[in-house]
């Protein structure tokens, strides 16, 4: 197409009224202005946007511009200073409502490979048509964080202090211009000062999900610390002080979620961004000073127990990271001693240890067990006497494994000292209710047949306890029917032990015996095979073994599990002197 047939394509655009223009005549003005970036020739188009005989053409067809301008800004081939002030141009000229359908499509179908870059150059001239607009304005505010959250959640969260300082996919400085982006509105609610009509009431609520939708993601996943002041602990800020700042309280939030608020999102979802906002408040105290001082800290534990097993269901470590961080913080609160067995019979109560022993018990990071142990034990500690009994009676019942049991059986040991000093003195670890909690711990899962191996944890520390239960015996003696009971409980215990351990041993001495007969055979195999002229391209050894371990580390299983045997005969035998003295 040549100059003069542009030019005459020009003219009958501007003698033809608004209503009169065709869908061809929008293809036509995109196609033209498409045409223009592409040859390089940007400044012209300007130009044309400029000119004042085209502002009706501009104000009713130049909102299709916005996509090829703003991919020629994505692109940065060369310098775009031109399609920015192009496009500043179109947003104070061209209908709000129209240029606000136009970004939000561009948004909706922006390129996958530059959704950061796309992000960053759209937010500044949204924000323009934003402030246009008269009518549905708070609506519009939500579509367009709402769809701009959408493309954000697409980018990997930096997690490191390294990929957090590269930004290498754009996430932080989006996060910067979102912020941005909300701050105008912000102030416009602010300034209201509690005097809102319904479409303030509905700024509010879409800022309000703006925020929750920021804390689920990306700060629930990213590491935040008080000691690097990095963009994203700066957004995680800016979300904390804005929800006050829009007359939303923290502890209404946190603790008396309405259902006005829960239909916000998803349930699941919102619980998130709720475990997230705790967690900056309690442990990063950031807005700490807005948040009221009225309340006990059992209370705020307890309600922090939906969040804290909320972020322990998780397997992704910066959510058991944050659920072990608000959990301890919560706990540090409480006076030792101090939660009450009422506490237990809640569902939370219930289910965070749970977690917690999975973590424990399944979780391959070594720091995370390291930390979760400490927790363990940090909640056990708060509990008051009868809470330990009952928590301890659970743990031993559904905990399945050794090294749990073994901890909780060492912590019944701690708590039977404990009660034998002056003034501790309860019937929870001394009296009859002991005696229940001493027979849940002291058996053998299979009986006679437990693999010895694999409650080795237990056994022992079972066996510990025995050994400091008949030492400091002078305070059990004192009620000779507990003492009486006592000893009927320990007498079975170890007679049963006894025969466990005879049986392992005599299983294990045939298996080494086996392994030693075994290496014999194939040494003597090997000579035979090393005087024959013969290759063999295998040797098959009658009755051999089939084992992932070598035999130099089978041998070392086998006597180590004998030496154990050793040892916890030698428990026994001394638990007998001690008593028979």
């Amino acid at each position: 197409m040549n100059e003069d047939q542009v030019n005459d394509i020009i003219k009958r655009w501007r003698a033809t009224p608004e209503q009169d223009l065709k869908p061809e005549d929008y293809q036509q003005f995109k196609d033209l202005g498409s045409a223009c970036l592409t040859q390089g020739d940007g400044q012209q188009l300007l130009k044309f946007i400029q000119d004042r005989k085209n502002q009706n053409v501009v104000k009713s067809m130049g909102c299709v511009l916005l996509a090829p301008l703003l991919n020629e800004i994505v692109k940065k081939d060369k310098s775009v200073d031109h399609c920015e002030v192009a496009i500043t141009h179109l947003t104070k000229t061209c209908r709000p409502d129209e240029l606000l359908h136009c970004l939000l499509g561009q948004i909706e179908d922006m390129n996958p490979a530059a959704i950061s870059e796309t992000i960053i150059a759209i937010i500044p001239h949204l924000l323009t048509v934003l402030q246009r607009l008269d009518e549905r304005k708070a609506a519009s505010v939500g579509l367009a964080l709402s769809a701009l959250q959408k493309q954000l959640s697409l980018l990997p969260v930096p997690y490191t202090r390294q990929q957090e300082e590269a930004d290498e996919y754009g996430l932080c400085r989006c996060c910067t211009a979102l912020a941005q982006l909300t701050k105008p509105f912000i102030e416009e609610v602010k300034r209201k000062d509690g005097n809102c009509a319904a479409e303030d009431e509905e700024l509010k609520t879409e800022l309000l999900k703006f925020c929750m939708r920021s804390l689920r993601q990306p700060l629930l996943e990213a590491e935040l610390r008080r000691d690097r002041k990095s963009s994203l602990w700066l957004f995680a800020t800016e979300i904390m002080f804005t929800l006050p700042a829009i007359q939303e309280s923290l502890s209404e939030l946190l603790f008396f979620t309405s259902l006005k608020r829960k239909t916000l999102m998803d349930n699941n979802q919102y619980r998130e961004s709720q475990a997230c906002l705790a967690y900056l408040l309690f442990v990063q105290l950031i807005a700490i000073d807005r948040f009221p001082a009225v309340f006990s800290p059992v209370f705020v534990l307890q309600c922090n127990m939906e969040y804290i097993n909320q972020l322990l269901s998780s397997k992704r470590e910066s959510h058991l990271l944050k659920g072990l961080a608000l959990y301890r913080k919560s706990l540090e609160s409480v006076q030792d001693n101090g939660l009450p067995v009422s506490l237990l019979e809640l569902k939370s109560f219930y289910s965070v240890p749970q977690n917690l022993r999975l973590l424990l018990t399944d979780c391959p990071m070594k720091h995370l067990r390291e930390s979760g142990l400490q927790v363990f034990q940090l909640f056990i500690d708060k509990l008051d006497a009868e809470a330990k009994h009952k928590f301890f009676r659970c743990m031993l019942k559904t905990s399945n494994h050794s090294g749990v049991e073994g901890f909780i059986i060492k912590n019944i040991r701690k708590q039977v000292e404990f009660s034998m000093k002056p003034g501790n003195a309860n019937g929870w670890f001394l009296g009859v209710e002991f005696l229940s909690l001493l027979g849940l711990g002291l058996c053998l899962p299979q009986g006679a047949e437990t693999n010895l191996l694999h409650t080795m944890d237990r056994v022992m520390e079972c066996l510990n306890l025995l050994r400091y239960l008949v030492i400091r015996d002078k305070e059990l003696r004192r009620n000779a029917d507990v003492w009486e009971e006592l000893c009927r409980i320990k007498d079975k215990y170890l007679k049963m032990l006894r025969v466990c351990i005879s049986m392992s041993r005599a299983y294990y001495l045939t298996e080494l015996k086996a392994l030693k007969e075994d290496q014999k055979l194939k040494a003597k195999e090997a000579r035979a095979s090393a005087r024959s002229t013969k290759l063999l391209k295998s040797i098959t050894v009658k009755h051999e073994r089939v084992s992932d371990l070598s035999p130099e580390v089978q041998h070392q299983v086998l006597q180590s599990a004998l030496v154990t045997f050793d040892l916890m005969e030698s428990l026994i035998v001394r638990i007998e002197e001690i008593t028979g003295e």
